[in-house]
């Protein structure tokens, strides 16, 4: 097996078939949280509390055979070796295949991306995807995001393996518009190694003739509606990459927005000001689905 060749996807694991029964017995609209690379299912905690405050059942799935806490996740970086997006992506869409009422569908960063994947098989009622990583065709790659991405990248033997990040790198790809305490109580409440294969095959894409696992069907009439949110000071997906993938998504027959939150980093969601961005997402959720 390569390095970058993922094994067998992992089936559900029962806690998370444990939030699907759930979400199911509830008969609410289901709301699926897609994290993305160096955070955790749990950074999504705060925003299931405000979603199900507002009428709706909320799932968080991790990525195939993720640790459960933070800690774990720190001491058994090896775990997150050999995840690539195609593989994440079939786990998401086996929970999704699983509830009884189509759900709505919000990533961040490469859950972005796999958040538009999904959206891209039809089996969304709305999506939003933050911070996206982008998909094959997105073609801007500003010097931000290169920087952002090169304690990955510039080591060609991380393709296989978890890789975390130092205080200093966190801090310039995601908390650079953050005072330095909030800064590291962020990289110490919620920094874990990641994946380092879907990093390499996002900057591989455009080269791939045969579109490779980044690719996203935008043209899907049974798309549904999509919003696009960017951060106005995003190191690592700088406003140029999301205002990329909107065009794109814009030929879509279906609903297509984009908003940029002024002033805000990477880390938009775990952040401060997380609930400024959280609103945005449920408005437009709100706006397209009915209990």
């Amino acid at each position: 097996m390569s390095p970058t060749e993922p094994e067998t996807a992992p089936a559900l694991a029962d806690w998370e078939r444990a939030e699907i029964e759930k979400a199911n017995a509830s008969g609410l609209v289901p709301v699926v949280f897609v994290h993305g690379l160096w955070l955790l299912s749990s950074s999504w905690q705060k925003w299931r509390e405000l979603f199900e405050a507002n009428g709706y059942a909320t799932l968080a799935p991790g990525w195939p055979d993720d640790p459960t806490t933070v800690a774990e996740a720190r001491e058994h970086p090896e775990v997150f070796a050999h995840k690539m997006v195609q593989q994440v992506t079939d786990h998401y869409l086996a929970a999704i295949a699983e509830l009884t009422r189509q759900p709505a569908v919000i990533g961040h960063s490469f859950g972005g991306l796999i958040a538009q994947k999904i959206a891209g098989e039809g089996v969304a009622a709305v999506t939003v995807a933050i911070d996206s990583a982008p998909f094959k065709g997105v073609l801007p790659l500003p010097l931000s995001a290169l920087k952002s991405a090169s304690p990955v990248l510039e080591h060609p033997t991380n393709a296989g393996k978890g890789v975390a990040l130092t205080f200093e790198q966190f801090t310039y790809g995601w908390a650079n518009n953050l005072e330095e305490a909030e800064a590291r109580e962020l990289f110490d409440s919620y920094h874990v190694p990641a994946a380092g294969a879907p990093l390499f095959q996002a900057a591989t894409a455009n080269f791939n003739p045969f579109g490779g696992e980044t690719k996203v069907d935008s043209k899907n009439p049974e798309r549904g509606p999509l919003l696009i949110i960017s951060g106005e000071h995003d190191h690592t997906v700088p406003p140029a990459i999301t205002n990329a993938m909107y065009k794109i998504q814009a030929k879509n027959p279906g609903v297509t927005e984009e908003v940029t939150i002024r002033g805000r980093g990477h880390s938009l969601t775990i952040d401060h000001g997380w609930r400024e961005v959280a609103d945005e997402a449920l408005a437009f959720v709100q706006q397209y689905t009915v209990s």
